[in-house]
């Protein structure tokens, strides 16, 4: 029998997989956010954790890590994807930070899934 509490228990990790943050717990991936750069910009498109890990405030460590390291980097703040827009309007450390979403932003992520 397994002990799924073994995975949970350990401290969350975030890191830069080049076009996504990643939030795991141990081994194990429990979400991402996925972004694009865009000039010095970076676009938040999609953000997402497995069911598994539901509930436990990672999809708010995870954001709150990848909009950090994302201002470290000298790069503005496009909120596309709606949990980073709900959290930067609790948030508003960031909100020097943020350009609003424009056509053009919104054009760059569909042109860059295709």
């Amino acid at each position: 029998m397994t002990d799924e509490r073994s995975s949970t228990a350990q401290s969350p990790t975030v890191r830069d997989a080049a076009d996504r943050y990643e939030i795991r717990l141990g081994d194990e991936l429990a979400g991402f956010t996925e972004y694009l750069d865009q000039g010095g910009q970076r676009i938040f498109f999609h953000t997402e954790i497995d069911d598994r890990f539901a509930g436990q405030g990672l999809a708010g460590i995870l954001v709150h890590e990848a909009l950090t390291a994302t201002v470290a980097a000298g790069k503005r703040i496009v909120p596309i994807c709606p949990y980073v827009a709900k959290y930067l309007g609790k948030h508003d450390d960031f909100a020097a930070c943020v350009d609003p979403v424009t056509p053009a932003a919104l054009e760059a992520v569909r042109s860059a899934r295709q």
